[in-house]
């Protein structure tokens, strides 16, 4: 029983209308292929679906543009002047801006003065005025902000200079008690007292300063358990 004739009519159904477009769109890819081997004809399609999903095929022997290229020239119709008259357009107008923009730069400079009217003129220093008030306020800034930079270093120069003055005349007033161990087998005993061990560490503390040597307070043994 053959298949029966489907109406050629926009199918309604967004899932079915996509798997129909994949269907057909391969089997049209075939045949294009086909074609070009079967008659050494030079073949080039291009498919937009209608969620812009894009496909196209053509002959290995040529390209798409060399196609474009034949068609112009077989039917008359030149298919790149509408878009090279629009990119002529674009960089016309770019070049006036770029003119314009030169030509104001030079004005700023105090340049090409002598065609501009006393509005112009006017208008003119009052650009002038507003972007060297600009420039001054970004110049005070920078300058503020380096001085409280440099201001903040000095004051911890100064605060460090005195710690450091503070810790000498402390060490002059009140000299540093030394320990001292007669007993060199002692260090190991030490060091199990830094690790926390139960050993016996003895050290002698001497004054330092000479007029405390002659007063009756002697050294003293202190043994830490």
């Amino acid at each position: 029983m053959g298949r029966g004739k489907i109406e050629i009519k926009k199918i309604e159904n967004p899932t079915n209308r996509q798997v129909t477009y994949s269907k057909r769109r391969t089997g049209i890819m075939k045949k294009a292929k086909e074609l070009t081997v079967l008659c050494d004809a030079d073949v080039s399609l291009i498919m937009f679906s209608s969620t812009n999903k894009f496909s196209e095929y053509c002959s290995p022997s040529t390209d798409t543009k060399k196609i474009f290229d034949r068609y112009q020239q077989v039917s008359g119709i030149n298919l790149w002047s509408a878009q090279y008259e629009r990119m002529q357009n674009t960089l016309n107008h770019l070049k006036e801006i770029n003119s314009n923009l030169r030509k104001e730069i030079r004005q700023r400079m105090g340049e090409e003065l002598d065609g501009l009217d006393f509005y112009e003129l006017r208008g003119l220093e009052q650009n002038l005025d507003e972007a060297l008030k600009v420039v001054r306020h970004r110049k005070y800034h920078v300058i503020t902000t380096q001085t409280d930079t440099y201001k903040k270093k000095l004051k911890n120069s100064h605060e460090a200079h005195r710690n450091l003055l503070h810790e000498l005349q402390m060490k002059e007033e009140h000299p540093v008690y030394g320990f001292v161990d007669n007993d060199p087998t002692n260090y190991e005993a030490g060091l199990a007292l830094a690790n926390g061990g139960p050993h016996m560490y003895a050290f002698r503390v001497q004054p330092s300063q000479p007029n405390l040597h002659g007063m009756r307070y002697g050294s003293h043994d202190l043994r830490l358990a």
